[in-house]
């Protein structure tokens, strides 16, 4: 067993030009979470963020989207998480992935920041890495100078199909993550078409 979840990130770059951009598939994932739960975002602005709490098994989750733009998400995340006092291993941080086709999602324990600049913040802010991860993939536009364009702008209709669907799946198996089970949880979502 892992830890339990006490706080889900979702990051992403905070209004409506941003909203439908490839970098902002951990702000849909929270989203559905919240929906799911029939909860609302509020503005907290002692943390940078908006915020929801919700119920997932027998546990209360934190949901995060940081307002402070990519680049800075760990000033939202540190801020929270010292005050609720959740260390870094009950942290789930959502987030968009180049290495990985739209269509796939993959959970993952720890690691590096991968060149994310919303990882490499929290790494910073949080003086740590071991948290976990779920990885939304977004595809590759091929061309390393063409990266950054590429995550700010919008996904074709195939592509947001697919992207929604591992978002989906991911949320299928988010109880088993939220309650410790990673392995199994990690197990399931890697071995779904």
């Amino acid at each position: 067993m892992s830890a339990v979840v006490a706080l889900i990130v979702g990051l992403g770059n905070p209004g409506p030009q941003y909203e439908a951009t490839r970098h902002n598939a951990g702000f849909w994932f929270v989203e559905q979470v919240a929906r799911q739960q029939g909860e609302q975002f509020r503005l907290e602005n002692k943390f940078h963020a908006e915020i929801a709490k919700v119920v997932i098994g027998a546990n209360q989750v934190w949901l995060l989207k940081p307002n402070t733009f990519m680049n800075r998400s760990g000033q939202s995340v540190a801020a929270l998480a010292r005050f609720y006092k959740i260390p870094l291993e009950n942290i789930l941080v959502v987030h968009d992935e180049l290495d990985l086709d739209p269509g796939t999602a993959r959970l993952k324990l720890g690691g590096g920041h991968g060149g994310h600049n919303g990882l490499r913040d929290i790494v910073a802010q949080m003086g740590g890495k071991d948290f976990m991860r779920l990885r939304i993939g977004i595809g590759h536009p091929g061309n390393s100078k063409q990266v950054s364009d590429f995550v700010l702008s919008r996904a074709g209709a195939t592509e947001q199909r697919a992207i929604d669907e591992s978002i989906d799946r991911a949320l299928a198996v988010l109880p088993q993550v939220v309650s410790g089970d990673f392995q199994k949880a990690m197990n399931d979502l890697h071995t779904q078409k």
